[in-house]
C-alpha cells in the first residue's frame, strides 16, 4: 500500500506551558497580608488597653462618688442627732465594693450665717489627695433646731428614733 501522503507517526498533543491557577494564595499575597496584620494588631492592642484603663477609672470614679454621697448623708444625720454641724476638717477611710477610699471633709461657714459650705473629696489612697477622683460640694443649714410646728404631718407623740408603723404593744396601731 502506497499512499501519496507520508504517514506521520501518531503523536500526542503537547501541553502549553501556561501557569494554571488552581486556588490558594501566592507567596507575595501571604506576605502582604501578614504585613497588614503586623501593623494593625499592635494598634488594636493599644486601643484595647486604653479602653480597659478608662473603664477602671470610671468604675473608681463612680465608687468615689458613692463614698462622697454616703459621707454627706452621714454628716447630715450626725449633725441633726448632735444638734451640732461639723466645723473644720475631718478625714478617714471608707470601704466601698471591697475597695478602700480615702476621704477628706472641709466644712467652713459661708457669708450667710445660716449655711456652711461642705467639701468632700475622695481619692483612691492617701497620696492622691491633690488629685481626688471625686469632689462633692454641698451647703448645709447650720440651723439644726427641730420645730414640730414646721412639719404639720409630724406626730409629736412619736419618738423620731422609733418606727412609727410599729405598735410596741402589738396589733394594728390604727385600731
Amino acid at each position: 500500500m502506497t499512499s501519496s501522503t507520508a504517514s506521520k507517526p501518531d503523536t500526542l498533543p503537547q501541553p502549553e506551558h501556561r501557569a494554571v491557577r488552581t486556588g490558594g494564595f501566592t507567596l507575595v499575597e501571604v506576605m502582604v497580608a501578614l504585613a497588614v496584620v503586623a501593623i494593625a494588631l499592635p494598634a488594636l492592642l493599644v486601643a484595647l488597653s486604653q479602653h480597659v484603663d478608662a473603664t477602671g477609672y470610671l468604675r473608681d470614679k463612680s465608687l468615689a462618688q458613692m463614698v462622697a454621697s454616703n459621707k454627706l448623708e452621714e454628716l447630715r444625720i450626725l449633725s441633726r442627732a448632735s444638734q451640732n454641724l461639723l466645723q473644720g476638717e475631718d478625714s478617714g477611710v471608707s470601704t466601698m465594693a471591697e475597695r478602700e477610699f480615702s476621704w477628706w471633709i472641709d466644712s467652713r461657714p459661708t457669708e450667710s450665717s445660716n449655711f456652711n459650705r461642705v467639701e468632700i473629696s475622695v481619692a483612691a489612697d492617701e497620696e492622691q489627695r491633690d488629685q481626688p477622683l471625686y469632689t462633692l460640694v454641698a451647703f448645709l443649714s447650720s440651723d439644726l433646731r427641730v420645730d414640730p410646728a414646721a412639719d404639720p404631718g409630724a406626730d409629736p407623740g412619736i419618738d423620731p428614733g422609733t418606727n412609727p408603723g410599729v405598735n410596741p404593744g402589738g396589733g394594728n396601731p390604727n385600731g
